[in-house]
């Protein structure tokens, strides 16, 4: 599976299972209902939608210019980090209003949710990559 399709794919099933986690995990951690934290978590998940769509294609760009082929651990890292330093800087704003907390607090809990969707990314891309296979971009 490529192009337009895979990114379709791949961003329905991640985002998704986000959906799912995110409104759980801020519904414990902040002790609100899990219906305002699911809306928060929906908005986060379109702004992701977004950004993810944005960012990999750049990525992948970039990558069928500069890569020798395949996707070794450090390209993996450094894809995740940057496409979670993006969220963060997108989020806080969103967390911040959402939740009616300081951009302090909304920083907190996205540096939380930061390490759950480092860990969660990493693992994901990995999986899909494993059950679709690579795409174009890093075949050689």
């Amino acid at each position: 599976m490529q192009g337009i399709q895979r990114k379709i794919v791949y961003l329905s099933l991640y985002e998704g299972i986000a959906i799912v986690a995110s409104t759980v995990v801020l519904s414990l951690v902040t002790h609100q209902e899990a219906s305002k934290t699911g809306v928060l978590a929906v908005l986060a998940s379109v702004t992701a939608l977004i950004w993810n769509f944005v960012y990999n294609s750049l990525f992948e760009a970039w990558e069928a210019r500069h890569s020798k082929g395949g996707r070794g651990l450090q390209l993996r890292i450094a894809h995740t980090l940057g496409f979670e330093g993006g969220m963060l800087l997108l989020l806080v704003p969103l967390f911040a209003f959402g939740l009616d907390v300081t951009a302090a607090e909304a920083l907190g809990l996205q540096m939380g949710m930061l390490m759950f969707f480092l860990i969660y990314s990493f693992l994901f891309t990995l999986g899909f990559d494993r059950v679709f296979g690579l795409p174009a971009s890093a075949q050689r």
